[in-house]
């Protein structure tokens, strides 16, 4: 992998600038910028067909001097050690930048879901579990669902895990089906956590909260910050989508519902009824007041970050901004709310979730919302406020918040 596009060194250059503003010593700054531990193993699946395939799986703990670790299960054919270190590095500042007592951590099973029958993903969720059984645990390690995994996954294996220890533990895995023990609220949480800092955004920024948007990517996330965007700014024009399957554009506006609509049910909004078809790219640099890049890693490089126009990016993907990208950006007068900031929503209704099951009494609907708001609120204007008195990006501002926490934890365990 090209090291200017590996997501792990780009997750290493974020935190230097950081750790360097912060004055941080050789041996702190070598400590927090590499994972705790790390786990890589292979699963051997018994196919339905009766042969055997194997695949390559992995977990790294990253930090767990704020509590212990936290971090999603991607299931996905392009999946890397490295992807998955910079994840959970993304994960320990996430956790921290919205202050919840918890360290970062991130999982992975390079493999194709899609080609995969219900009972195949059974299989290779227990595998999973059965090899990092003894590594996890609500004060140990909590995983979660990430890219292609659902909460049916997280239910086999909360299972698999609680069939090993041989008593229930509802809060090993979070992303759960409430039926098992899941949050309310946690479907549309790293959407909602996003859009509540649009809507701070616009305020400080004096951008229309009813203005035109756009959703790069149209998963989970980009799905309901399609649905949210009108509802908590209280109105808003989505005006272009994208997925796999190509971009759509229409200046009149697109009904969100709709798009919704028409994606479940055709799994793809390529075909969408009165909209044009342009590409991905040509949506990245639609002239509209929000942005949502909603897909992968990389998205928004030196190479067009020139021609964004959006107002405000809100980066509900992971790593959708190269560190060249930023800069350029900043420098236009684009106002980045970066992913770990922008998405902090899920792993803060995980929390939720988390405690929830811990103390085996769960929340009302009304009640994770209002501090879900709370804590995005206050997490938003933390890292502005950090911006403005480092006179640096949004980005840069939010290493500041949360790689201070993290190091002042370490430091006073002792651990450096």
């Amino acid at each position: 992998m090209d090291d200017k596009l590996n997501p792990f060194k780009i997750a290493q250059v974020q935190f230097d600038a950081a750790a360097e503003m912060l004055g941080l010593d050789s041996a702190l700054r070598e400590f927090l910028r590499w994972p705790m531990r790390e786990y890589k193993f292979t699963i051997p699946l018994k196919m339905d067909d009766g042969s055997t395939e194997v695949f390559h799986a992995y977990r790294v703990q990253y930090n767990d001097a704020r509590g212990p670790n936290k971090g999603g299960l991607r299931w996905h054919p392009d999946e890397t050690l490295d992807t998955v270190r910079a994840l959970a590095a993304w994960m320990t500042w996430k956790c921290a930048v919205v202050d919840i007592p918890l360290g970062g951590g991130k999982g992975g099973i390079t493999c194709d879901p899609k080609k995969l029958s219900e009972t195949e993903k059974e299989r290779l969720a227990r595998g999973w579990m059965r090899v990092m059984a003894r590594q996890l645990g609500e004060h140990r390690d909590v995983p979660a669902p990430d890219v292609y995994t659902t909460p049916q996954i997280m239910a086999w294996m909360m299972d698999e895990y609680e069939t090993i220890v041989g008593r229930s533990h509802p809060a090993v895995i979070t992303g759960k089906p409430l039926a098992l023990g899941g949050s309310q609220g946690r479907g549309d949480a790293t959407a909602r956590g996003g859009v509540y800092t649009v809507r701070e955004a616009c305020k400080l920024l004096d951008v229309n909260a009813k203005g035109t948007f756009a959703v790069q990517g149209f998963g989970n996330a980009g799905q309901f910050a399609a649905l949210l965007h009108p509802e908590i700014l209280g109105g808003g024009t989505l005006v272009a989508v994208s997925d796999t399957s190509g971009a759509i554009h229409n200046p009149n506006g697109i009904d969100p519902k709709a798009i919704v609509e028409h994606k479940l049910k055709k799994g793809a909004v390529a075909s969408f009824p009165g909209a044009k078809k342009i590409s991905n790219a040509e949506l990245l640099e639609l002239e509209v007041d929000v942005l949502y890049p909603s897909a992968l890693e990389n998205v928004i490089t030196d190479e067009n970050a020139g021609r964004i126009k959006a107002r405000i990016v809100c980066e509900l993907a992971n790593g959708p901004t190269t560190p060249e990208a930023d800069t350029l950006l900043h420098g236009n007068g684009v106002h980045v709310i970066p992913d770990f900031l922008a998405n902090a929503g899920g792993v803060t209704v995980s929390y939720f979730e988390q405690v929830q099951g811990t103390y085996n009494y769960y929340w009302s609907l009304e009640e994770v919302q209002r501090q879900l708001d709370a804590r995005m609120t206050k997490a938003y204007h933390d890292v502005h406020t950090m911006a403005k008195e480092k006179d640096v990006h949004m980005r840069l501002a939010a290493y500041l918040v949360a790689v201070n926490r993290v190091a002042e934890a370490v430091r006073l365990r002792g651990w450096v």
